[in-house]
């Protein structure tokens, strides 16, 4: 949850290895890759150093300095930062004044190799453009929303950002109904130039806590990195919904122990899968977040 261009001002400014130029693109689509991709999310302005630390100290990587702007086309202001971890990228914000609408609605931000490009095959997909290009300090920023709700952002640099790889690409998951399902797949996959590498109508329905239960999973790959559907009825034990990004860690029950270490908080016990462990955990200032492991 979240808002824009900050996630630009700080990966090019505040997080070094920017390299003017054009963007290497996977052939035939926008995407840039999953290590230049964003889940937002809002905290308070007294939860935000509770936040990061117990966030960087559960999964590794680095926060950058904090800093005041404005990153939507009216008015506003908010306090940033980025966080870098292997397993993902987060922007931070702590708005000071109230939130431009639709901004805070969008779960992640993806990089882009070409702001008009990107806008128009979004549209052209099906997508709705919520809040058409605007210039940033850096760069350029648009708000899209496919069937079934989901919402995002798309950022442009003018200068392109170099990052390694991430050690664990994590999952965008998205809870959608049986009605939108399928038009989101055939949208996403459309935009994205990705493709569907799972679709498994009976995934145990103990991963979104209804054991017993069985439910309709799809997963996408793309060059913005996965994206996990859950095509349920929407009737749903707290917290499942309320997550929007999926990390992959090495070991479930050591991840818990440094989450909790650091003020978070065990929604939804380790559980066993498959193929490995799943869990929900809630950090500091109301981030909820499910972590999984794969077995060896």
């Amino acid at each position: 949850m979240t808002v824009l261009s900050i996630s630009r001002v700080l990966i090019a400014g505040l997080f070094a290895a920017s390299a003017a130029g054009a963007y290497a693109a996977p052939a035939g689509g926008v995407a840039v890759g999953p290590q230049y991709d964003t889940t937002h999310v809002y905290v308070s302005n007294d939860k935000i150093d509770a936040f990061v630390d117990s966030f960087v100290a559960t999964f590794g990587g680095k926060a950058s300095p904090r800093a005041v702007f404005t990153v939507t086309p009216t008015p506003s202001k908010t306090a940033s930062q980025y966080i870098q971890t292997p397993v993902g990228m987060l922007s931070v914000f702590a708005f000071q004044t109230p939130v431009p609408y639709p901004f805070g609605d969008e779960r992640t931000g993806y990089l882009v190799t070409n702001m008009a490009d990107a806008v128009a095959a979004a549209a052209k997909a099906g997508a709705d453009v919520m809040v058409d290009s605007f210039d940033d300090p850096i760069g350029k920023d648009a708000i899209i929303a496919w069937p079934g709700g989901l919402k995002m952002q798309l950022y442009w640099h003018t200068k392109a950002p170099d990052y390694a790889p991430l050690e664990t690409v994590p999952d965008n998951r998205v809870y959608v109904s049986r009605y939108a399902a399928d038009k989101l797949v055939h949208d996403f996959v459309a935009f994205s130039h990705g493709k569907v590498v799972a679709d498994n109508a009976k995934a145990d329905g103990g991963q979104i806590g209804l054991p017993g239960t069985t439910f309709r999973q799809i997963k996408l790959e793309s060059g913005f990195g996965k994206m996990a559907l859950f095509v349920t009825d929407g009737k749903l034990p707290y917290p499942y919904g309320r997550e929007s990004t999926g990390y992959q860690v090495a070991d479930v029950d050591a991840t818990l122990a440094k989450a909790t270490a650091t003020g978070a908080t065990v929604l939804s016990p380790s559980y066993a899968l498959a193929g490995g462990h799943t869990a929900v955990i809630e950090f500091p200032g109301g981030y909820v977040a499910e972590i999984h492991d794969v077995k060896k």
